[in-house]
């Protein structure tokens, strides 16, 4: 969501933005520095830092005029791996395998009915249930697989402008984060104008759902947003959770004052940390939880114009362990992590959206290797 934000009470100071260097065109892991990017930033100075490149298992066609946003991935009753990407020009979810790229359908079409979309955003699964943010839809749009069946919508009386979505799966249900990133209109050059901090306690929605067969019911349970300077969320989209650690990790985009993820609580409380700002040279976005036994990492995503950069923390210190990038990827919103095994990924696998046009994967096993992770993890 790269969006340039007038902010309506005194600005912080703006990042120099870096650029990542080309890649080699080999298909090898690169195991030395890559790239290293020093910039100087407001306060001190940033990071040096190792960038190791890899290549892609595969790109997905691309069709810029889908302008795609975000992936998720899914195995089907087949053993088959989907791999279902949001559509915002179009309206529709885009449907690829999961282990070759191949393009498989398409799903939906334009309106608010069910099964019909307004700008598809944020999406997730779990189990056999698909979560789909509509923006201008200003709603969650739930659906059954294998047959996207639509079950039900929820949001709309209180969404203004929704973008990601996490889904923590429950004894009683599910617990639904849903960011919403709405603004106070236009400036004159045509810049998005961000309310005042006062005015952003409720930059995300948190629904209790249940399911009964079909029949999906969800309650909004509660309102997240710290208003103080460091913890108020300016502008967001990408969100996921810990719930063995109890920590929400919320994506800063607003590029004039950080980028940055934010911690909160999963009851909507901030901590007091922030993490990244310090080695992203591009605004923060797709995040997700790789988990390693109680260890793992949170991979997190710079949205790099000529090349995303994708960071690797720490699960519990939250400290850089890693940073890797592609031969091609670049300008990346959502990503999905399937830690699940297939015959073509034994160790899971990483979707990256590239450049709104299509969806690019990374095995896994090379991306542990070349960052001197473990593969194998303690249950």
């Amino acid at each position: 969501m790269a969006r340039h934000i007038l902010l309506a009470s005194a600005l912080a100071a703006v990042l120099a933005a870096g650029c990542t260097p080309s890649a080699p065109a080999g298909g090898e892991a690169v195991t030395a520095a890559a790239a290293l990017a020093t910039t100087a930033a407001a306060g001190g100075n940033k990071q040096a830092r190792n960038v190791v490149t890899l290549a892609e298992a595969f790109l997905t066609p691309m069709t810029p005029e889908d302008n795609i946003d975000s992936p998720a991935a899914w195995k089907a009753p087949d053993g088959k791996t989907w791999l279902i990407a949001t559509a915002k020009a179009t309206d529709k979810l885009v449907v690829y395998d999961g282990s070759t790229g191949a393009l498989l359908r398409d799903v939906g079409t334009t309106g608010k009915a069910l099964g019909q979309f307004d700008r598809p955003n944020g999406i997730a699964v779990t189990g056999d249930l698909l979560w789909i943010v509509e923006r201008d839809n200003h709603r969650v749009q739930v659906l059954s697989l294998p047959g996207f069946t639509p079950l039900a919508v929820f949001g709309a009386d209180d969404l203004r402008k929704p973008y990601g979505l996490w889904v923590d799966r429950r004894t009683d249900g599910y617990s639904v984060y849903v960011t919403d990133s709405w603004d106070d209109g236009e400036d004159a050059q045509g810049n998005d104008i961000l309310p005042p901090l006062a005015e952003l306690d409720k930059r995300v929605r948190q629904y209790h759902v249940t399911r009964d067969g079909a029949r999906v019911e969800a309650k909004l349970t509660a309102s997240i947003g710290d208003t103080s300077e460091a913890g108020a969320l300016r502008v967001v989209e990408s969100i996921w959770g810990d719930p063995d650690n109890d920590r929400l990790l919320i994506a800063e985009e607003d590029e004039s004052y950080a980028s940055e993820f934010k911690v909160y609580t999963l009851a909507g409380r901030f901590t007091g940390t922030t993490f990244g700002r310090d080695v992203f040279n591009a605004q923060a976005e797709g995040v997700m939880l790789r988990t390693c036994g109680k260890d793992g990492w949170w991979i997190t995503t710079e949205q790099g114009k000529e090349r995303s950069v994708f960071h690797l923390f720490d699960r519990h210190t939250l400290k850089p362990v890693g940073a890797f990038q592609g031969n091609t990827v670049a300008n990346t919103d959502g990503i999905w992590m399937m830690a699940q095994g297939t015959p073509r990924f034994p160790h899971g696998a990483l979707y990256a959206v590239h450049d709104d046009q299509g969806v690019v994967a990374f095995d896994w096993e090379q991306v542990a290797k070349a960052l001197s992770l473990p593969l194998e993890c303690a249950s």
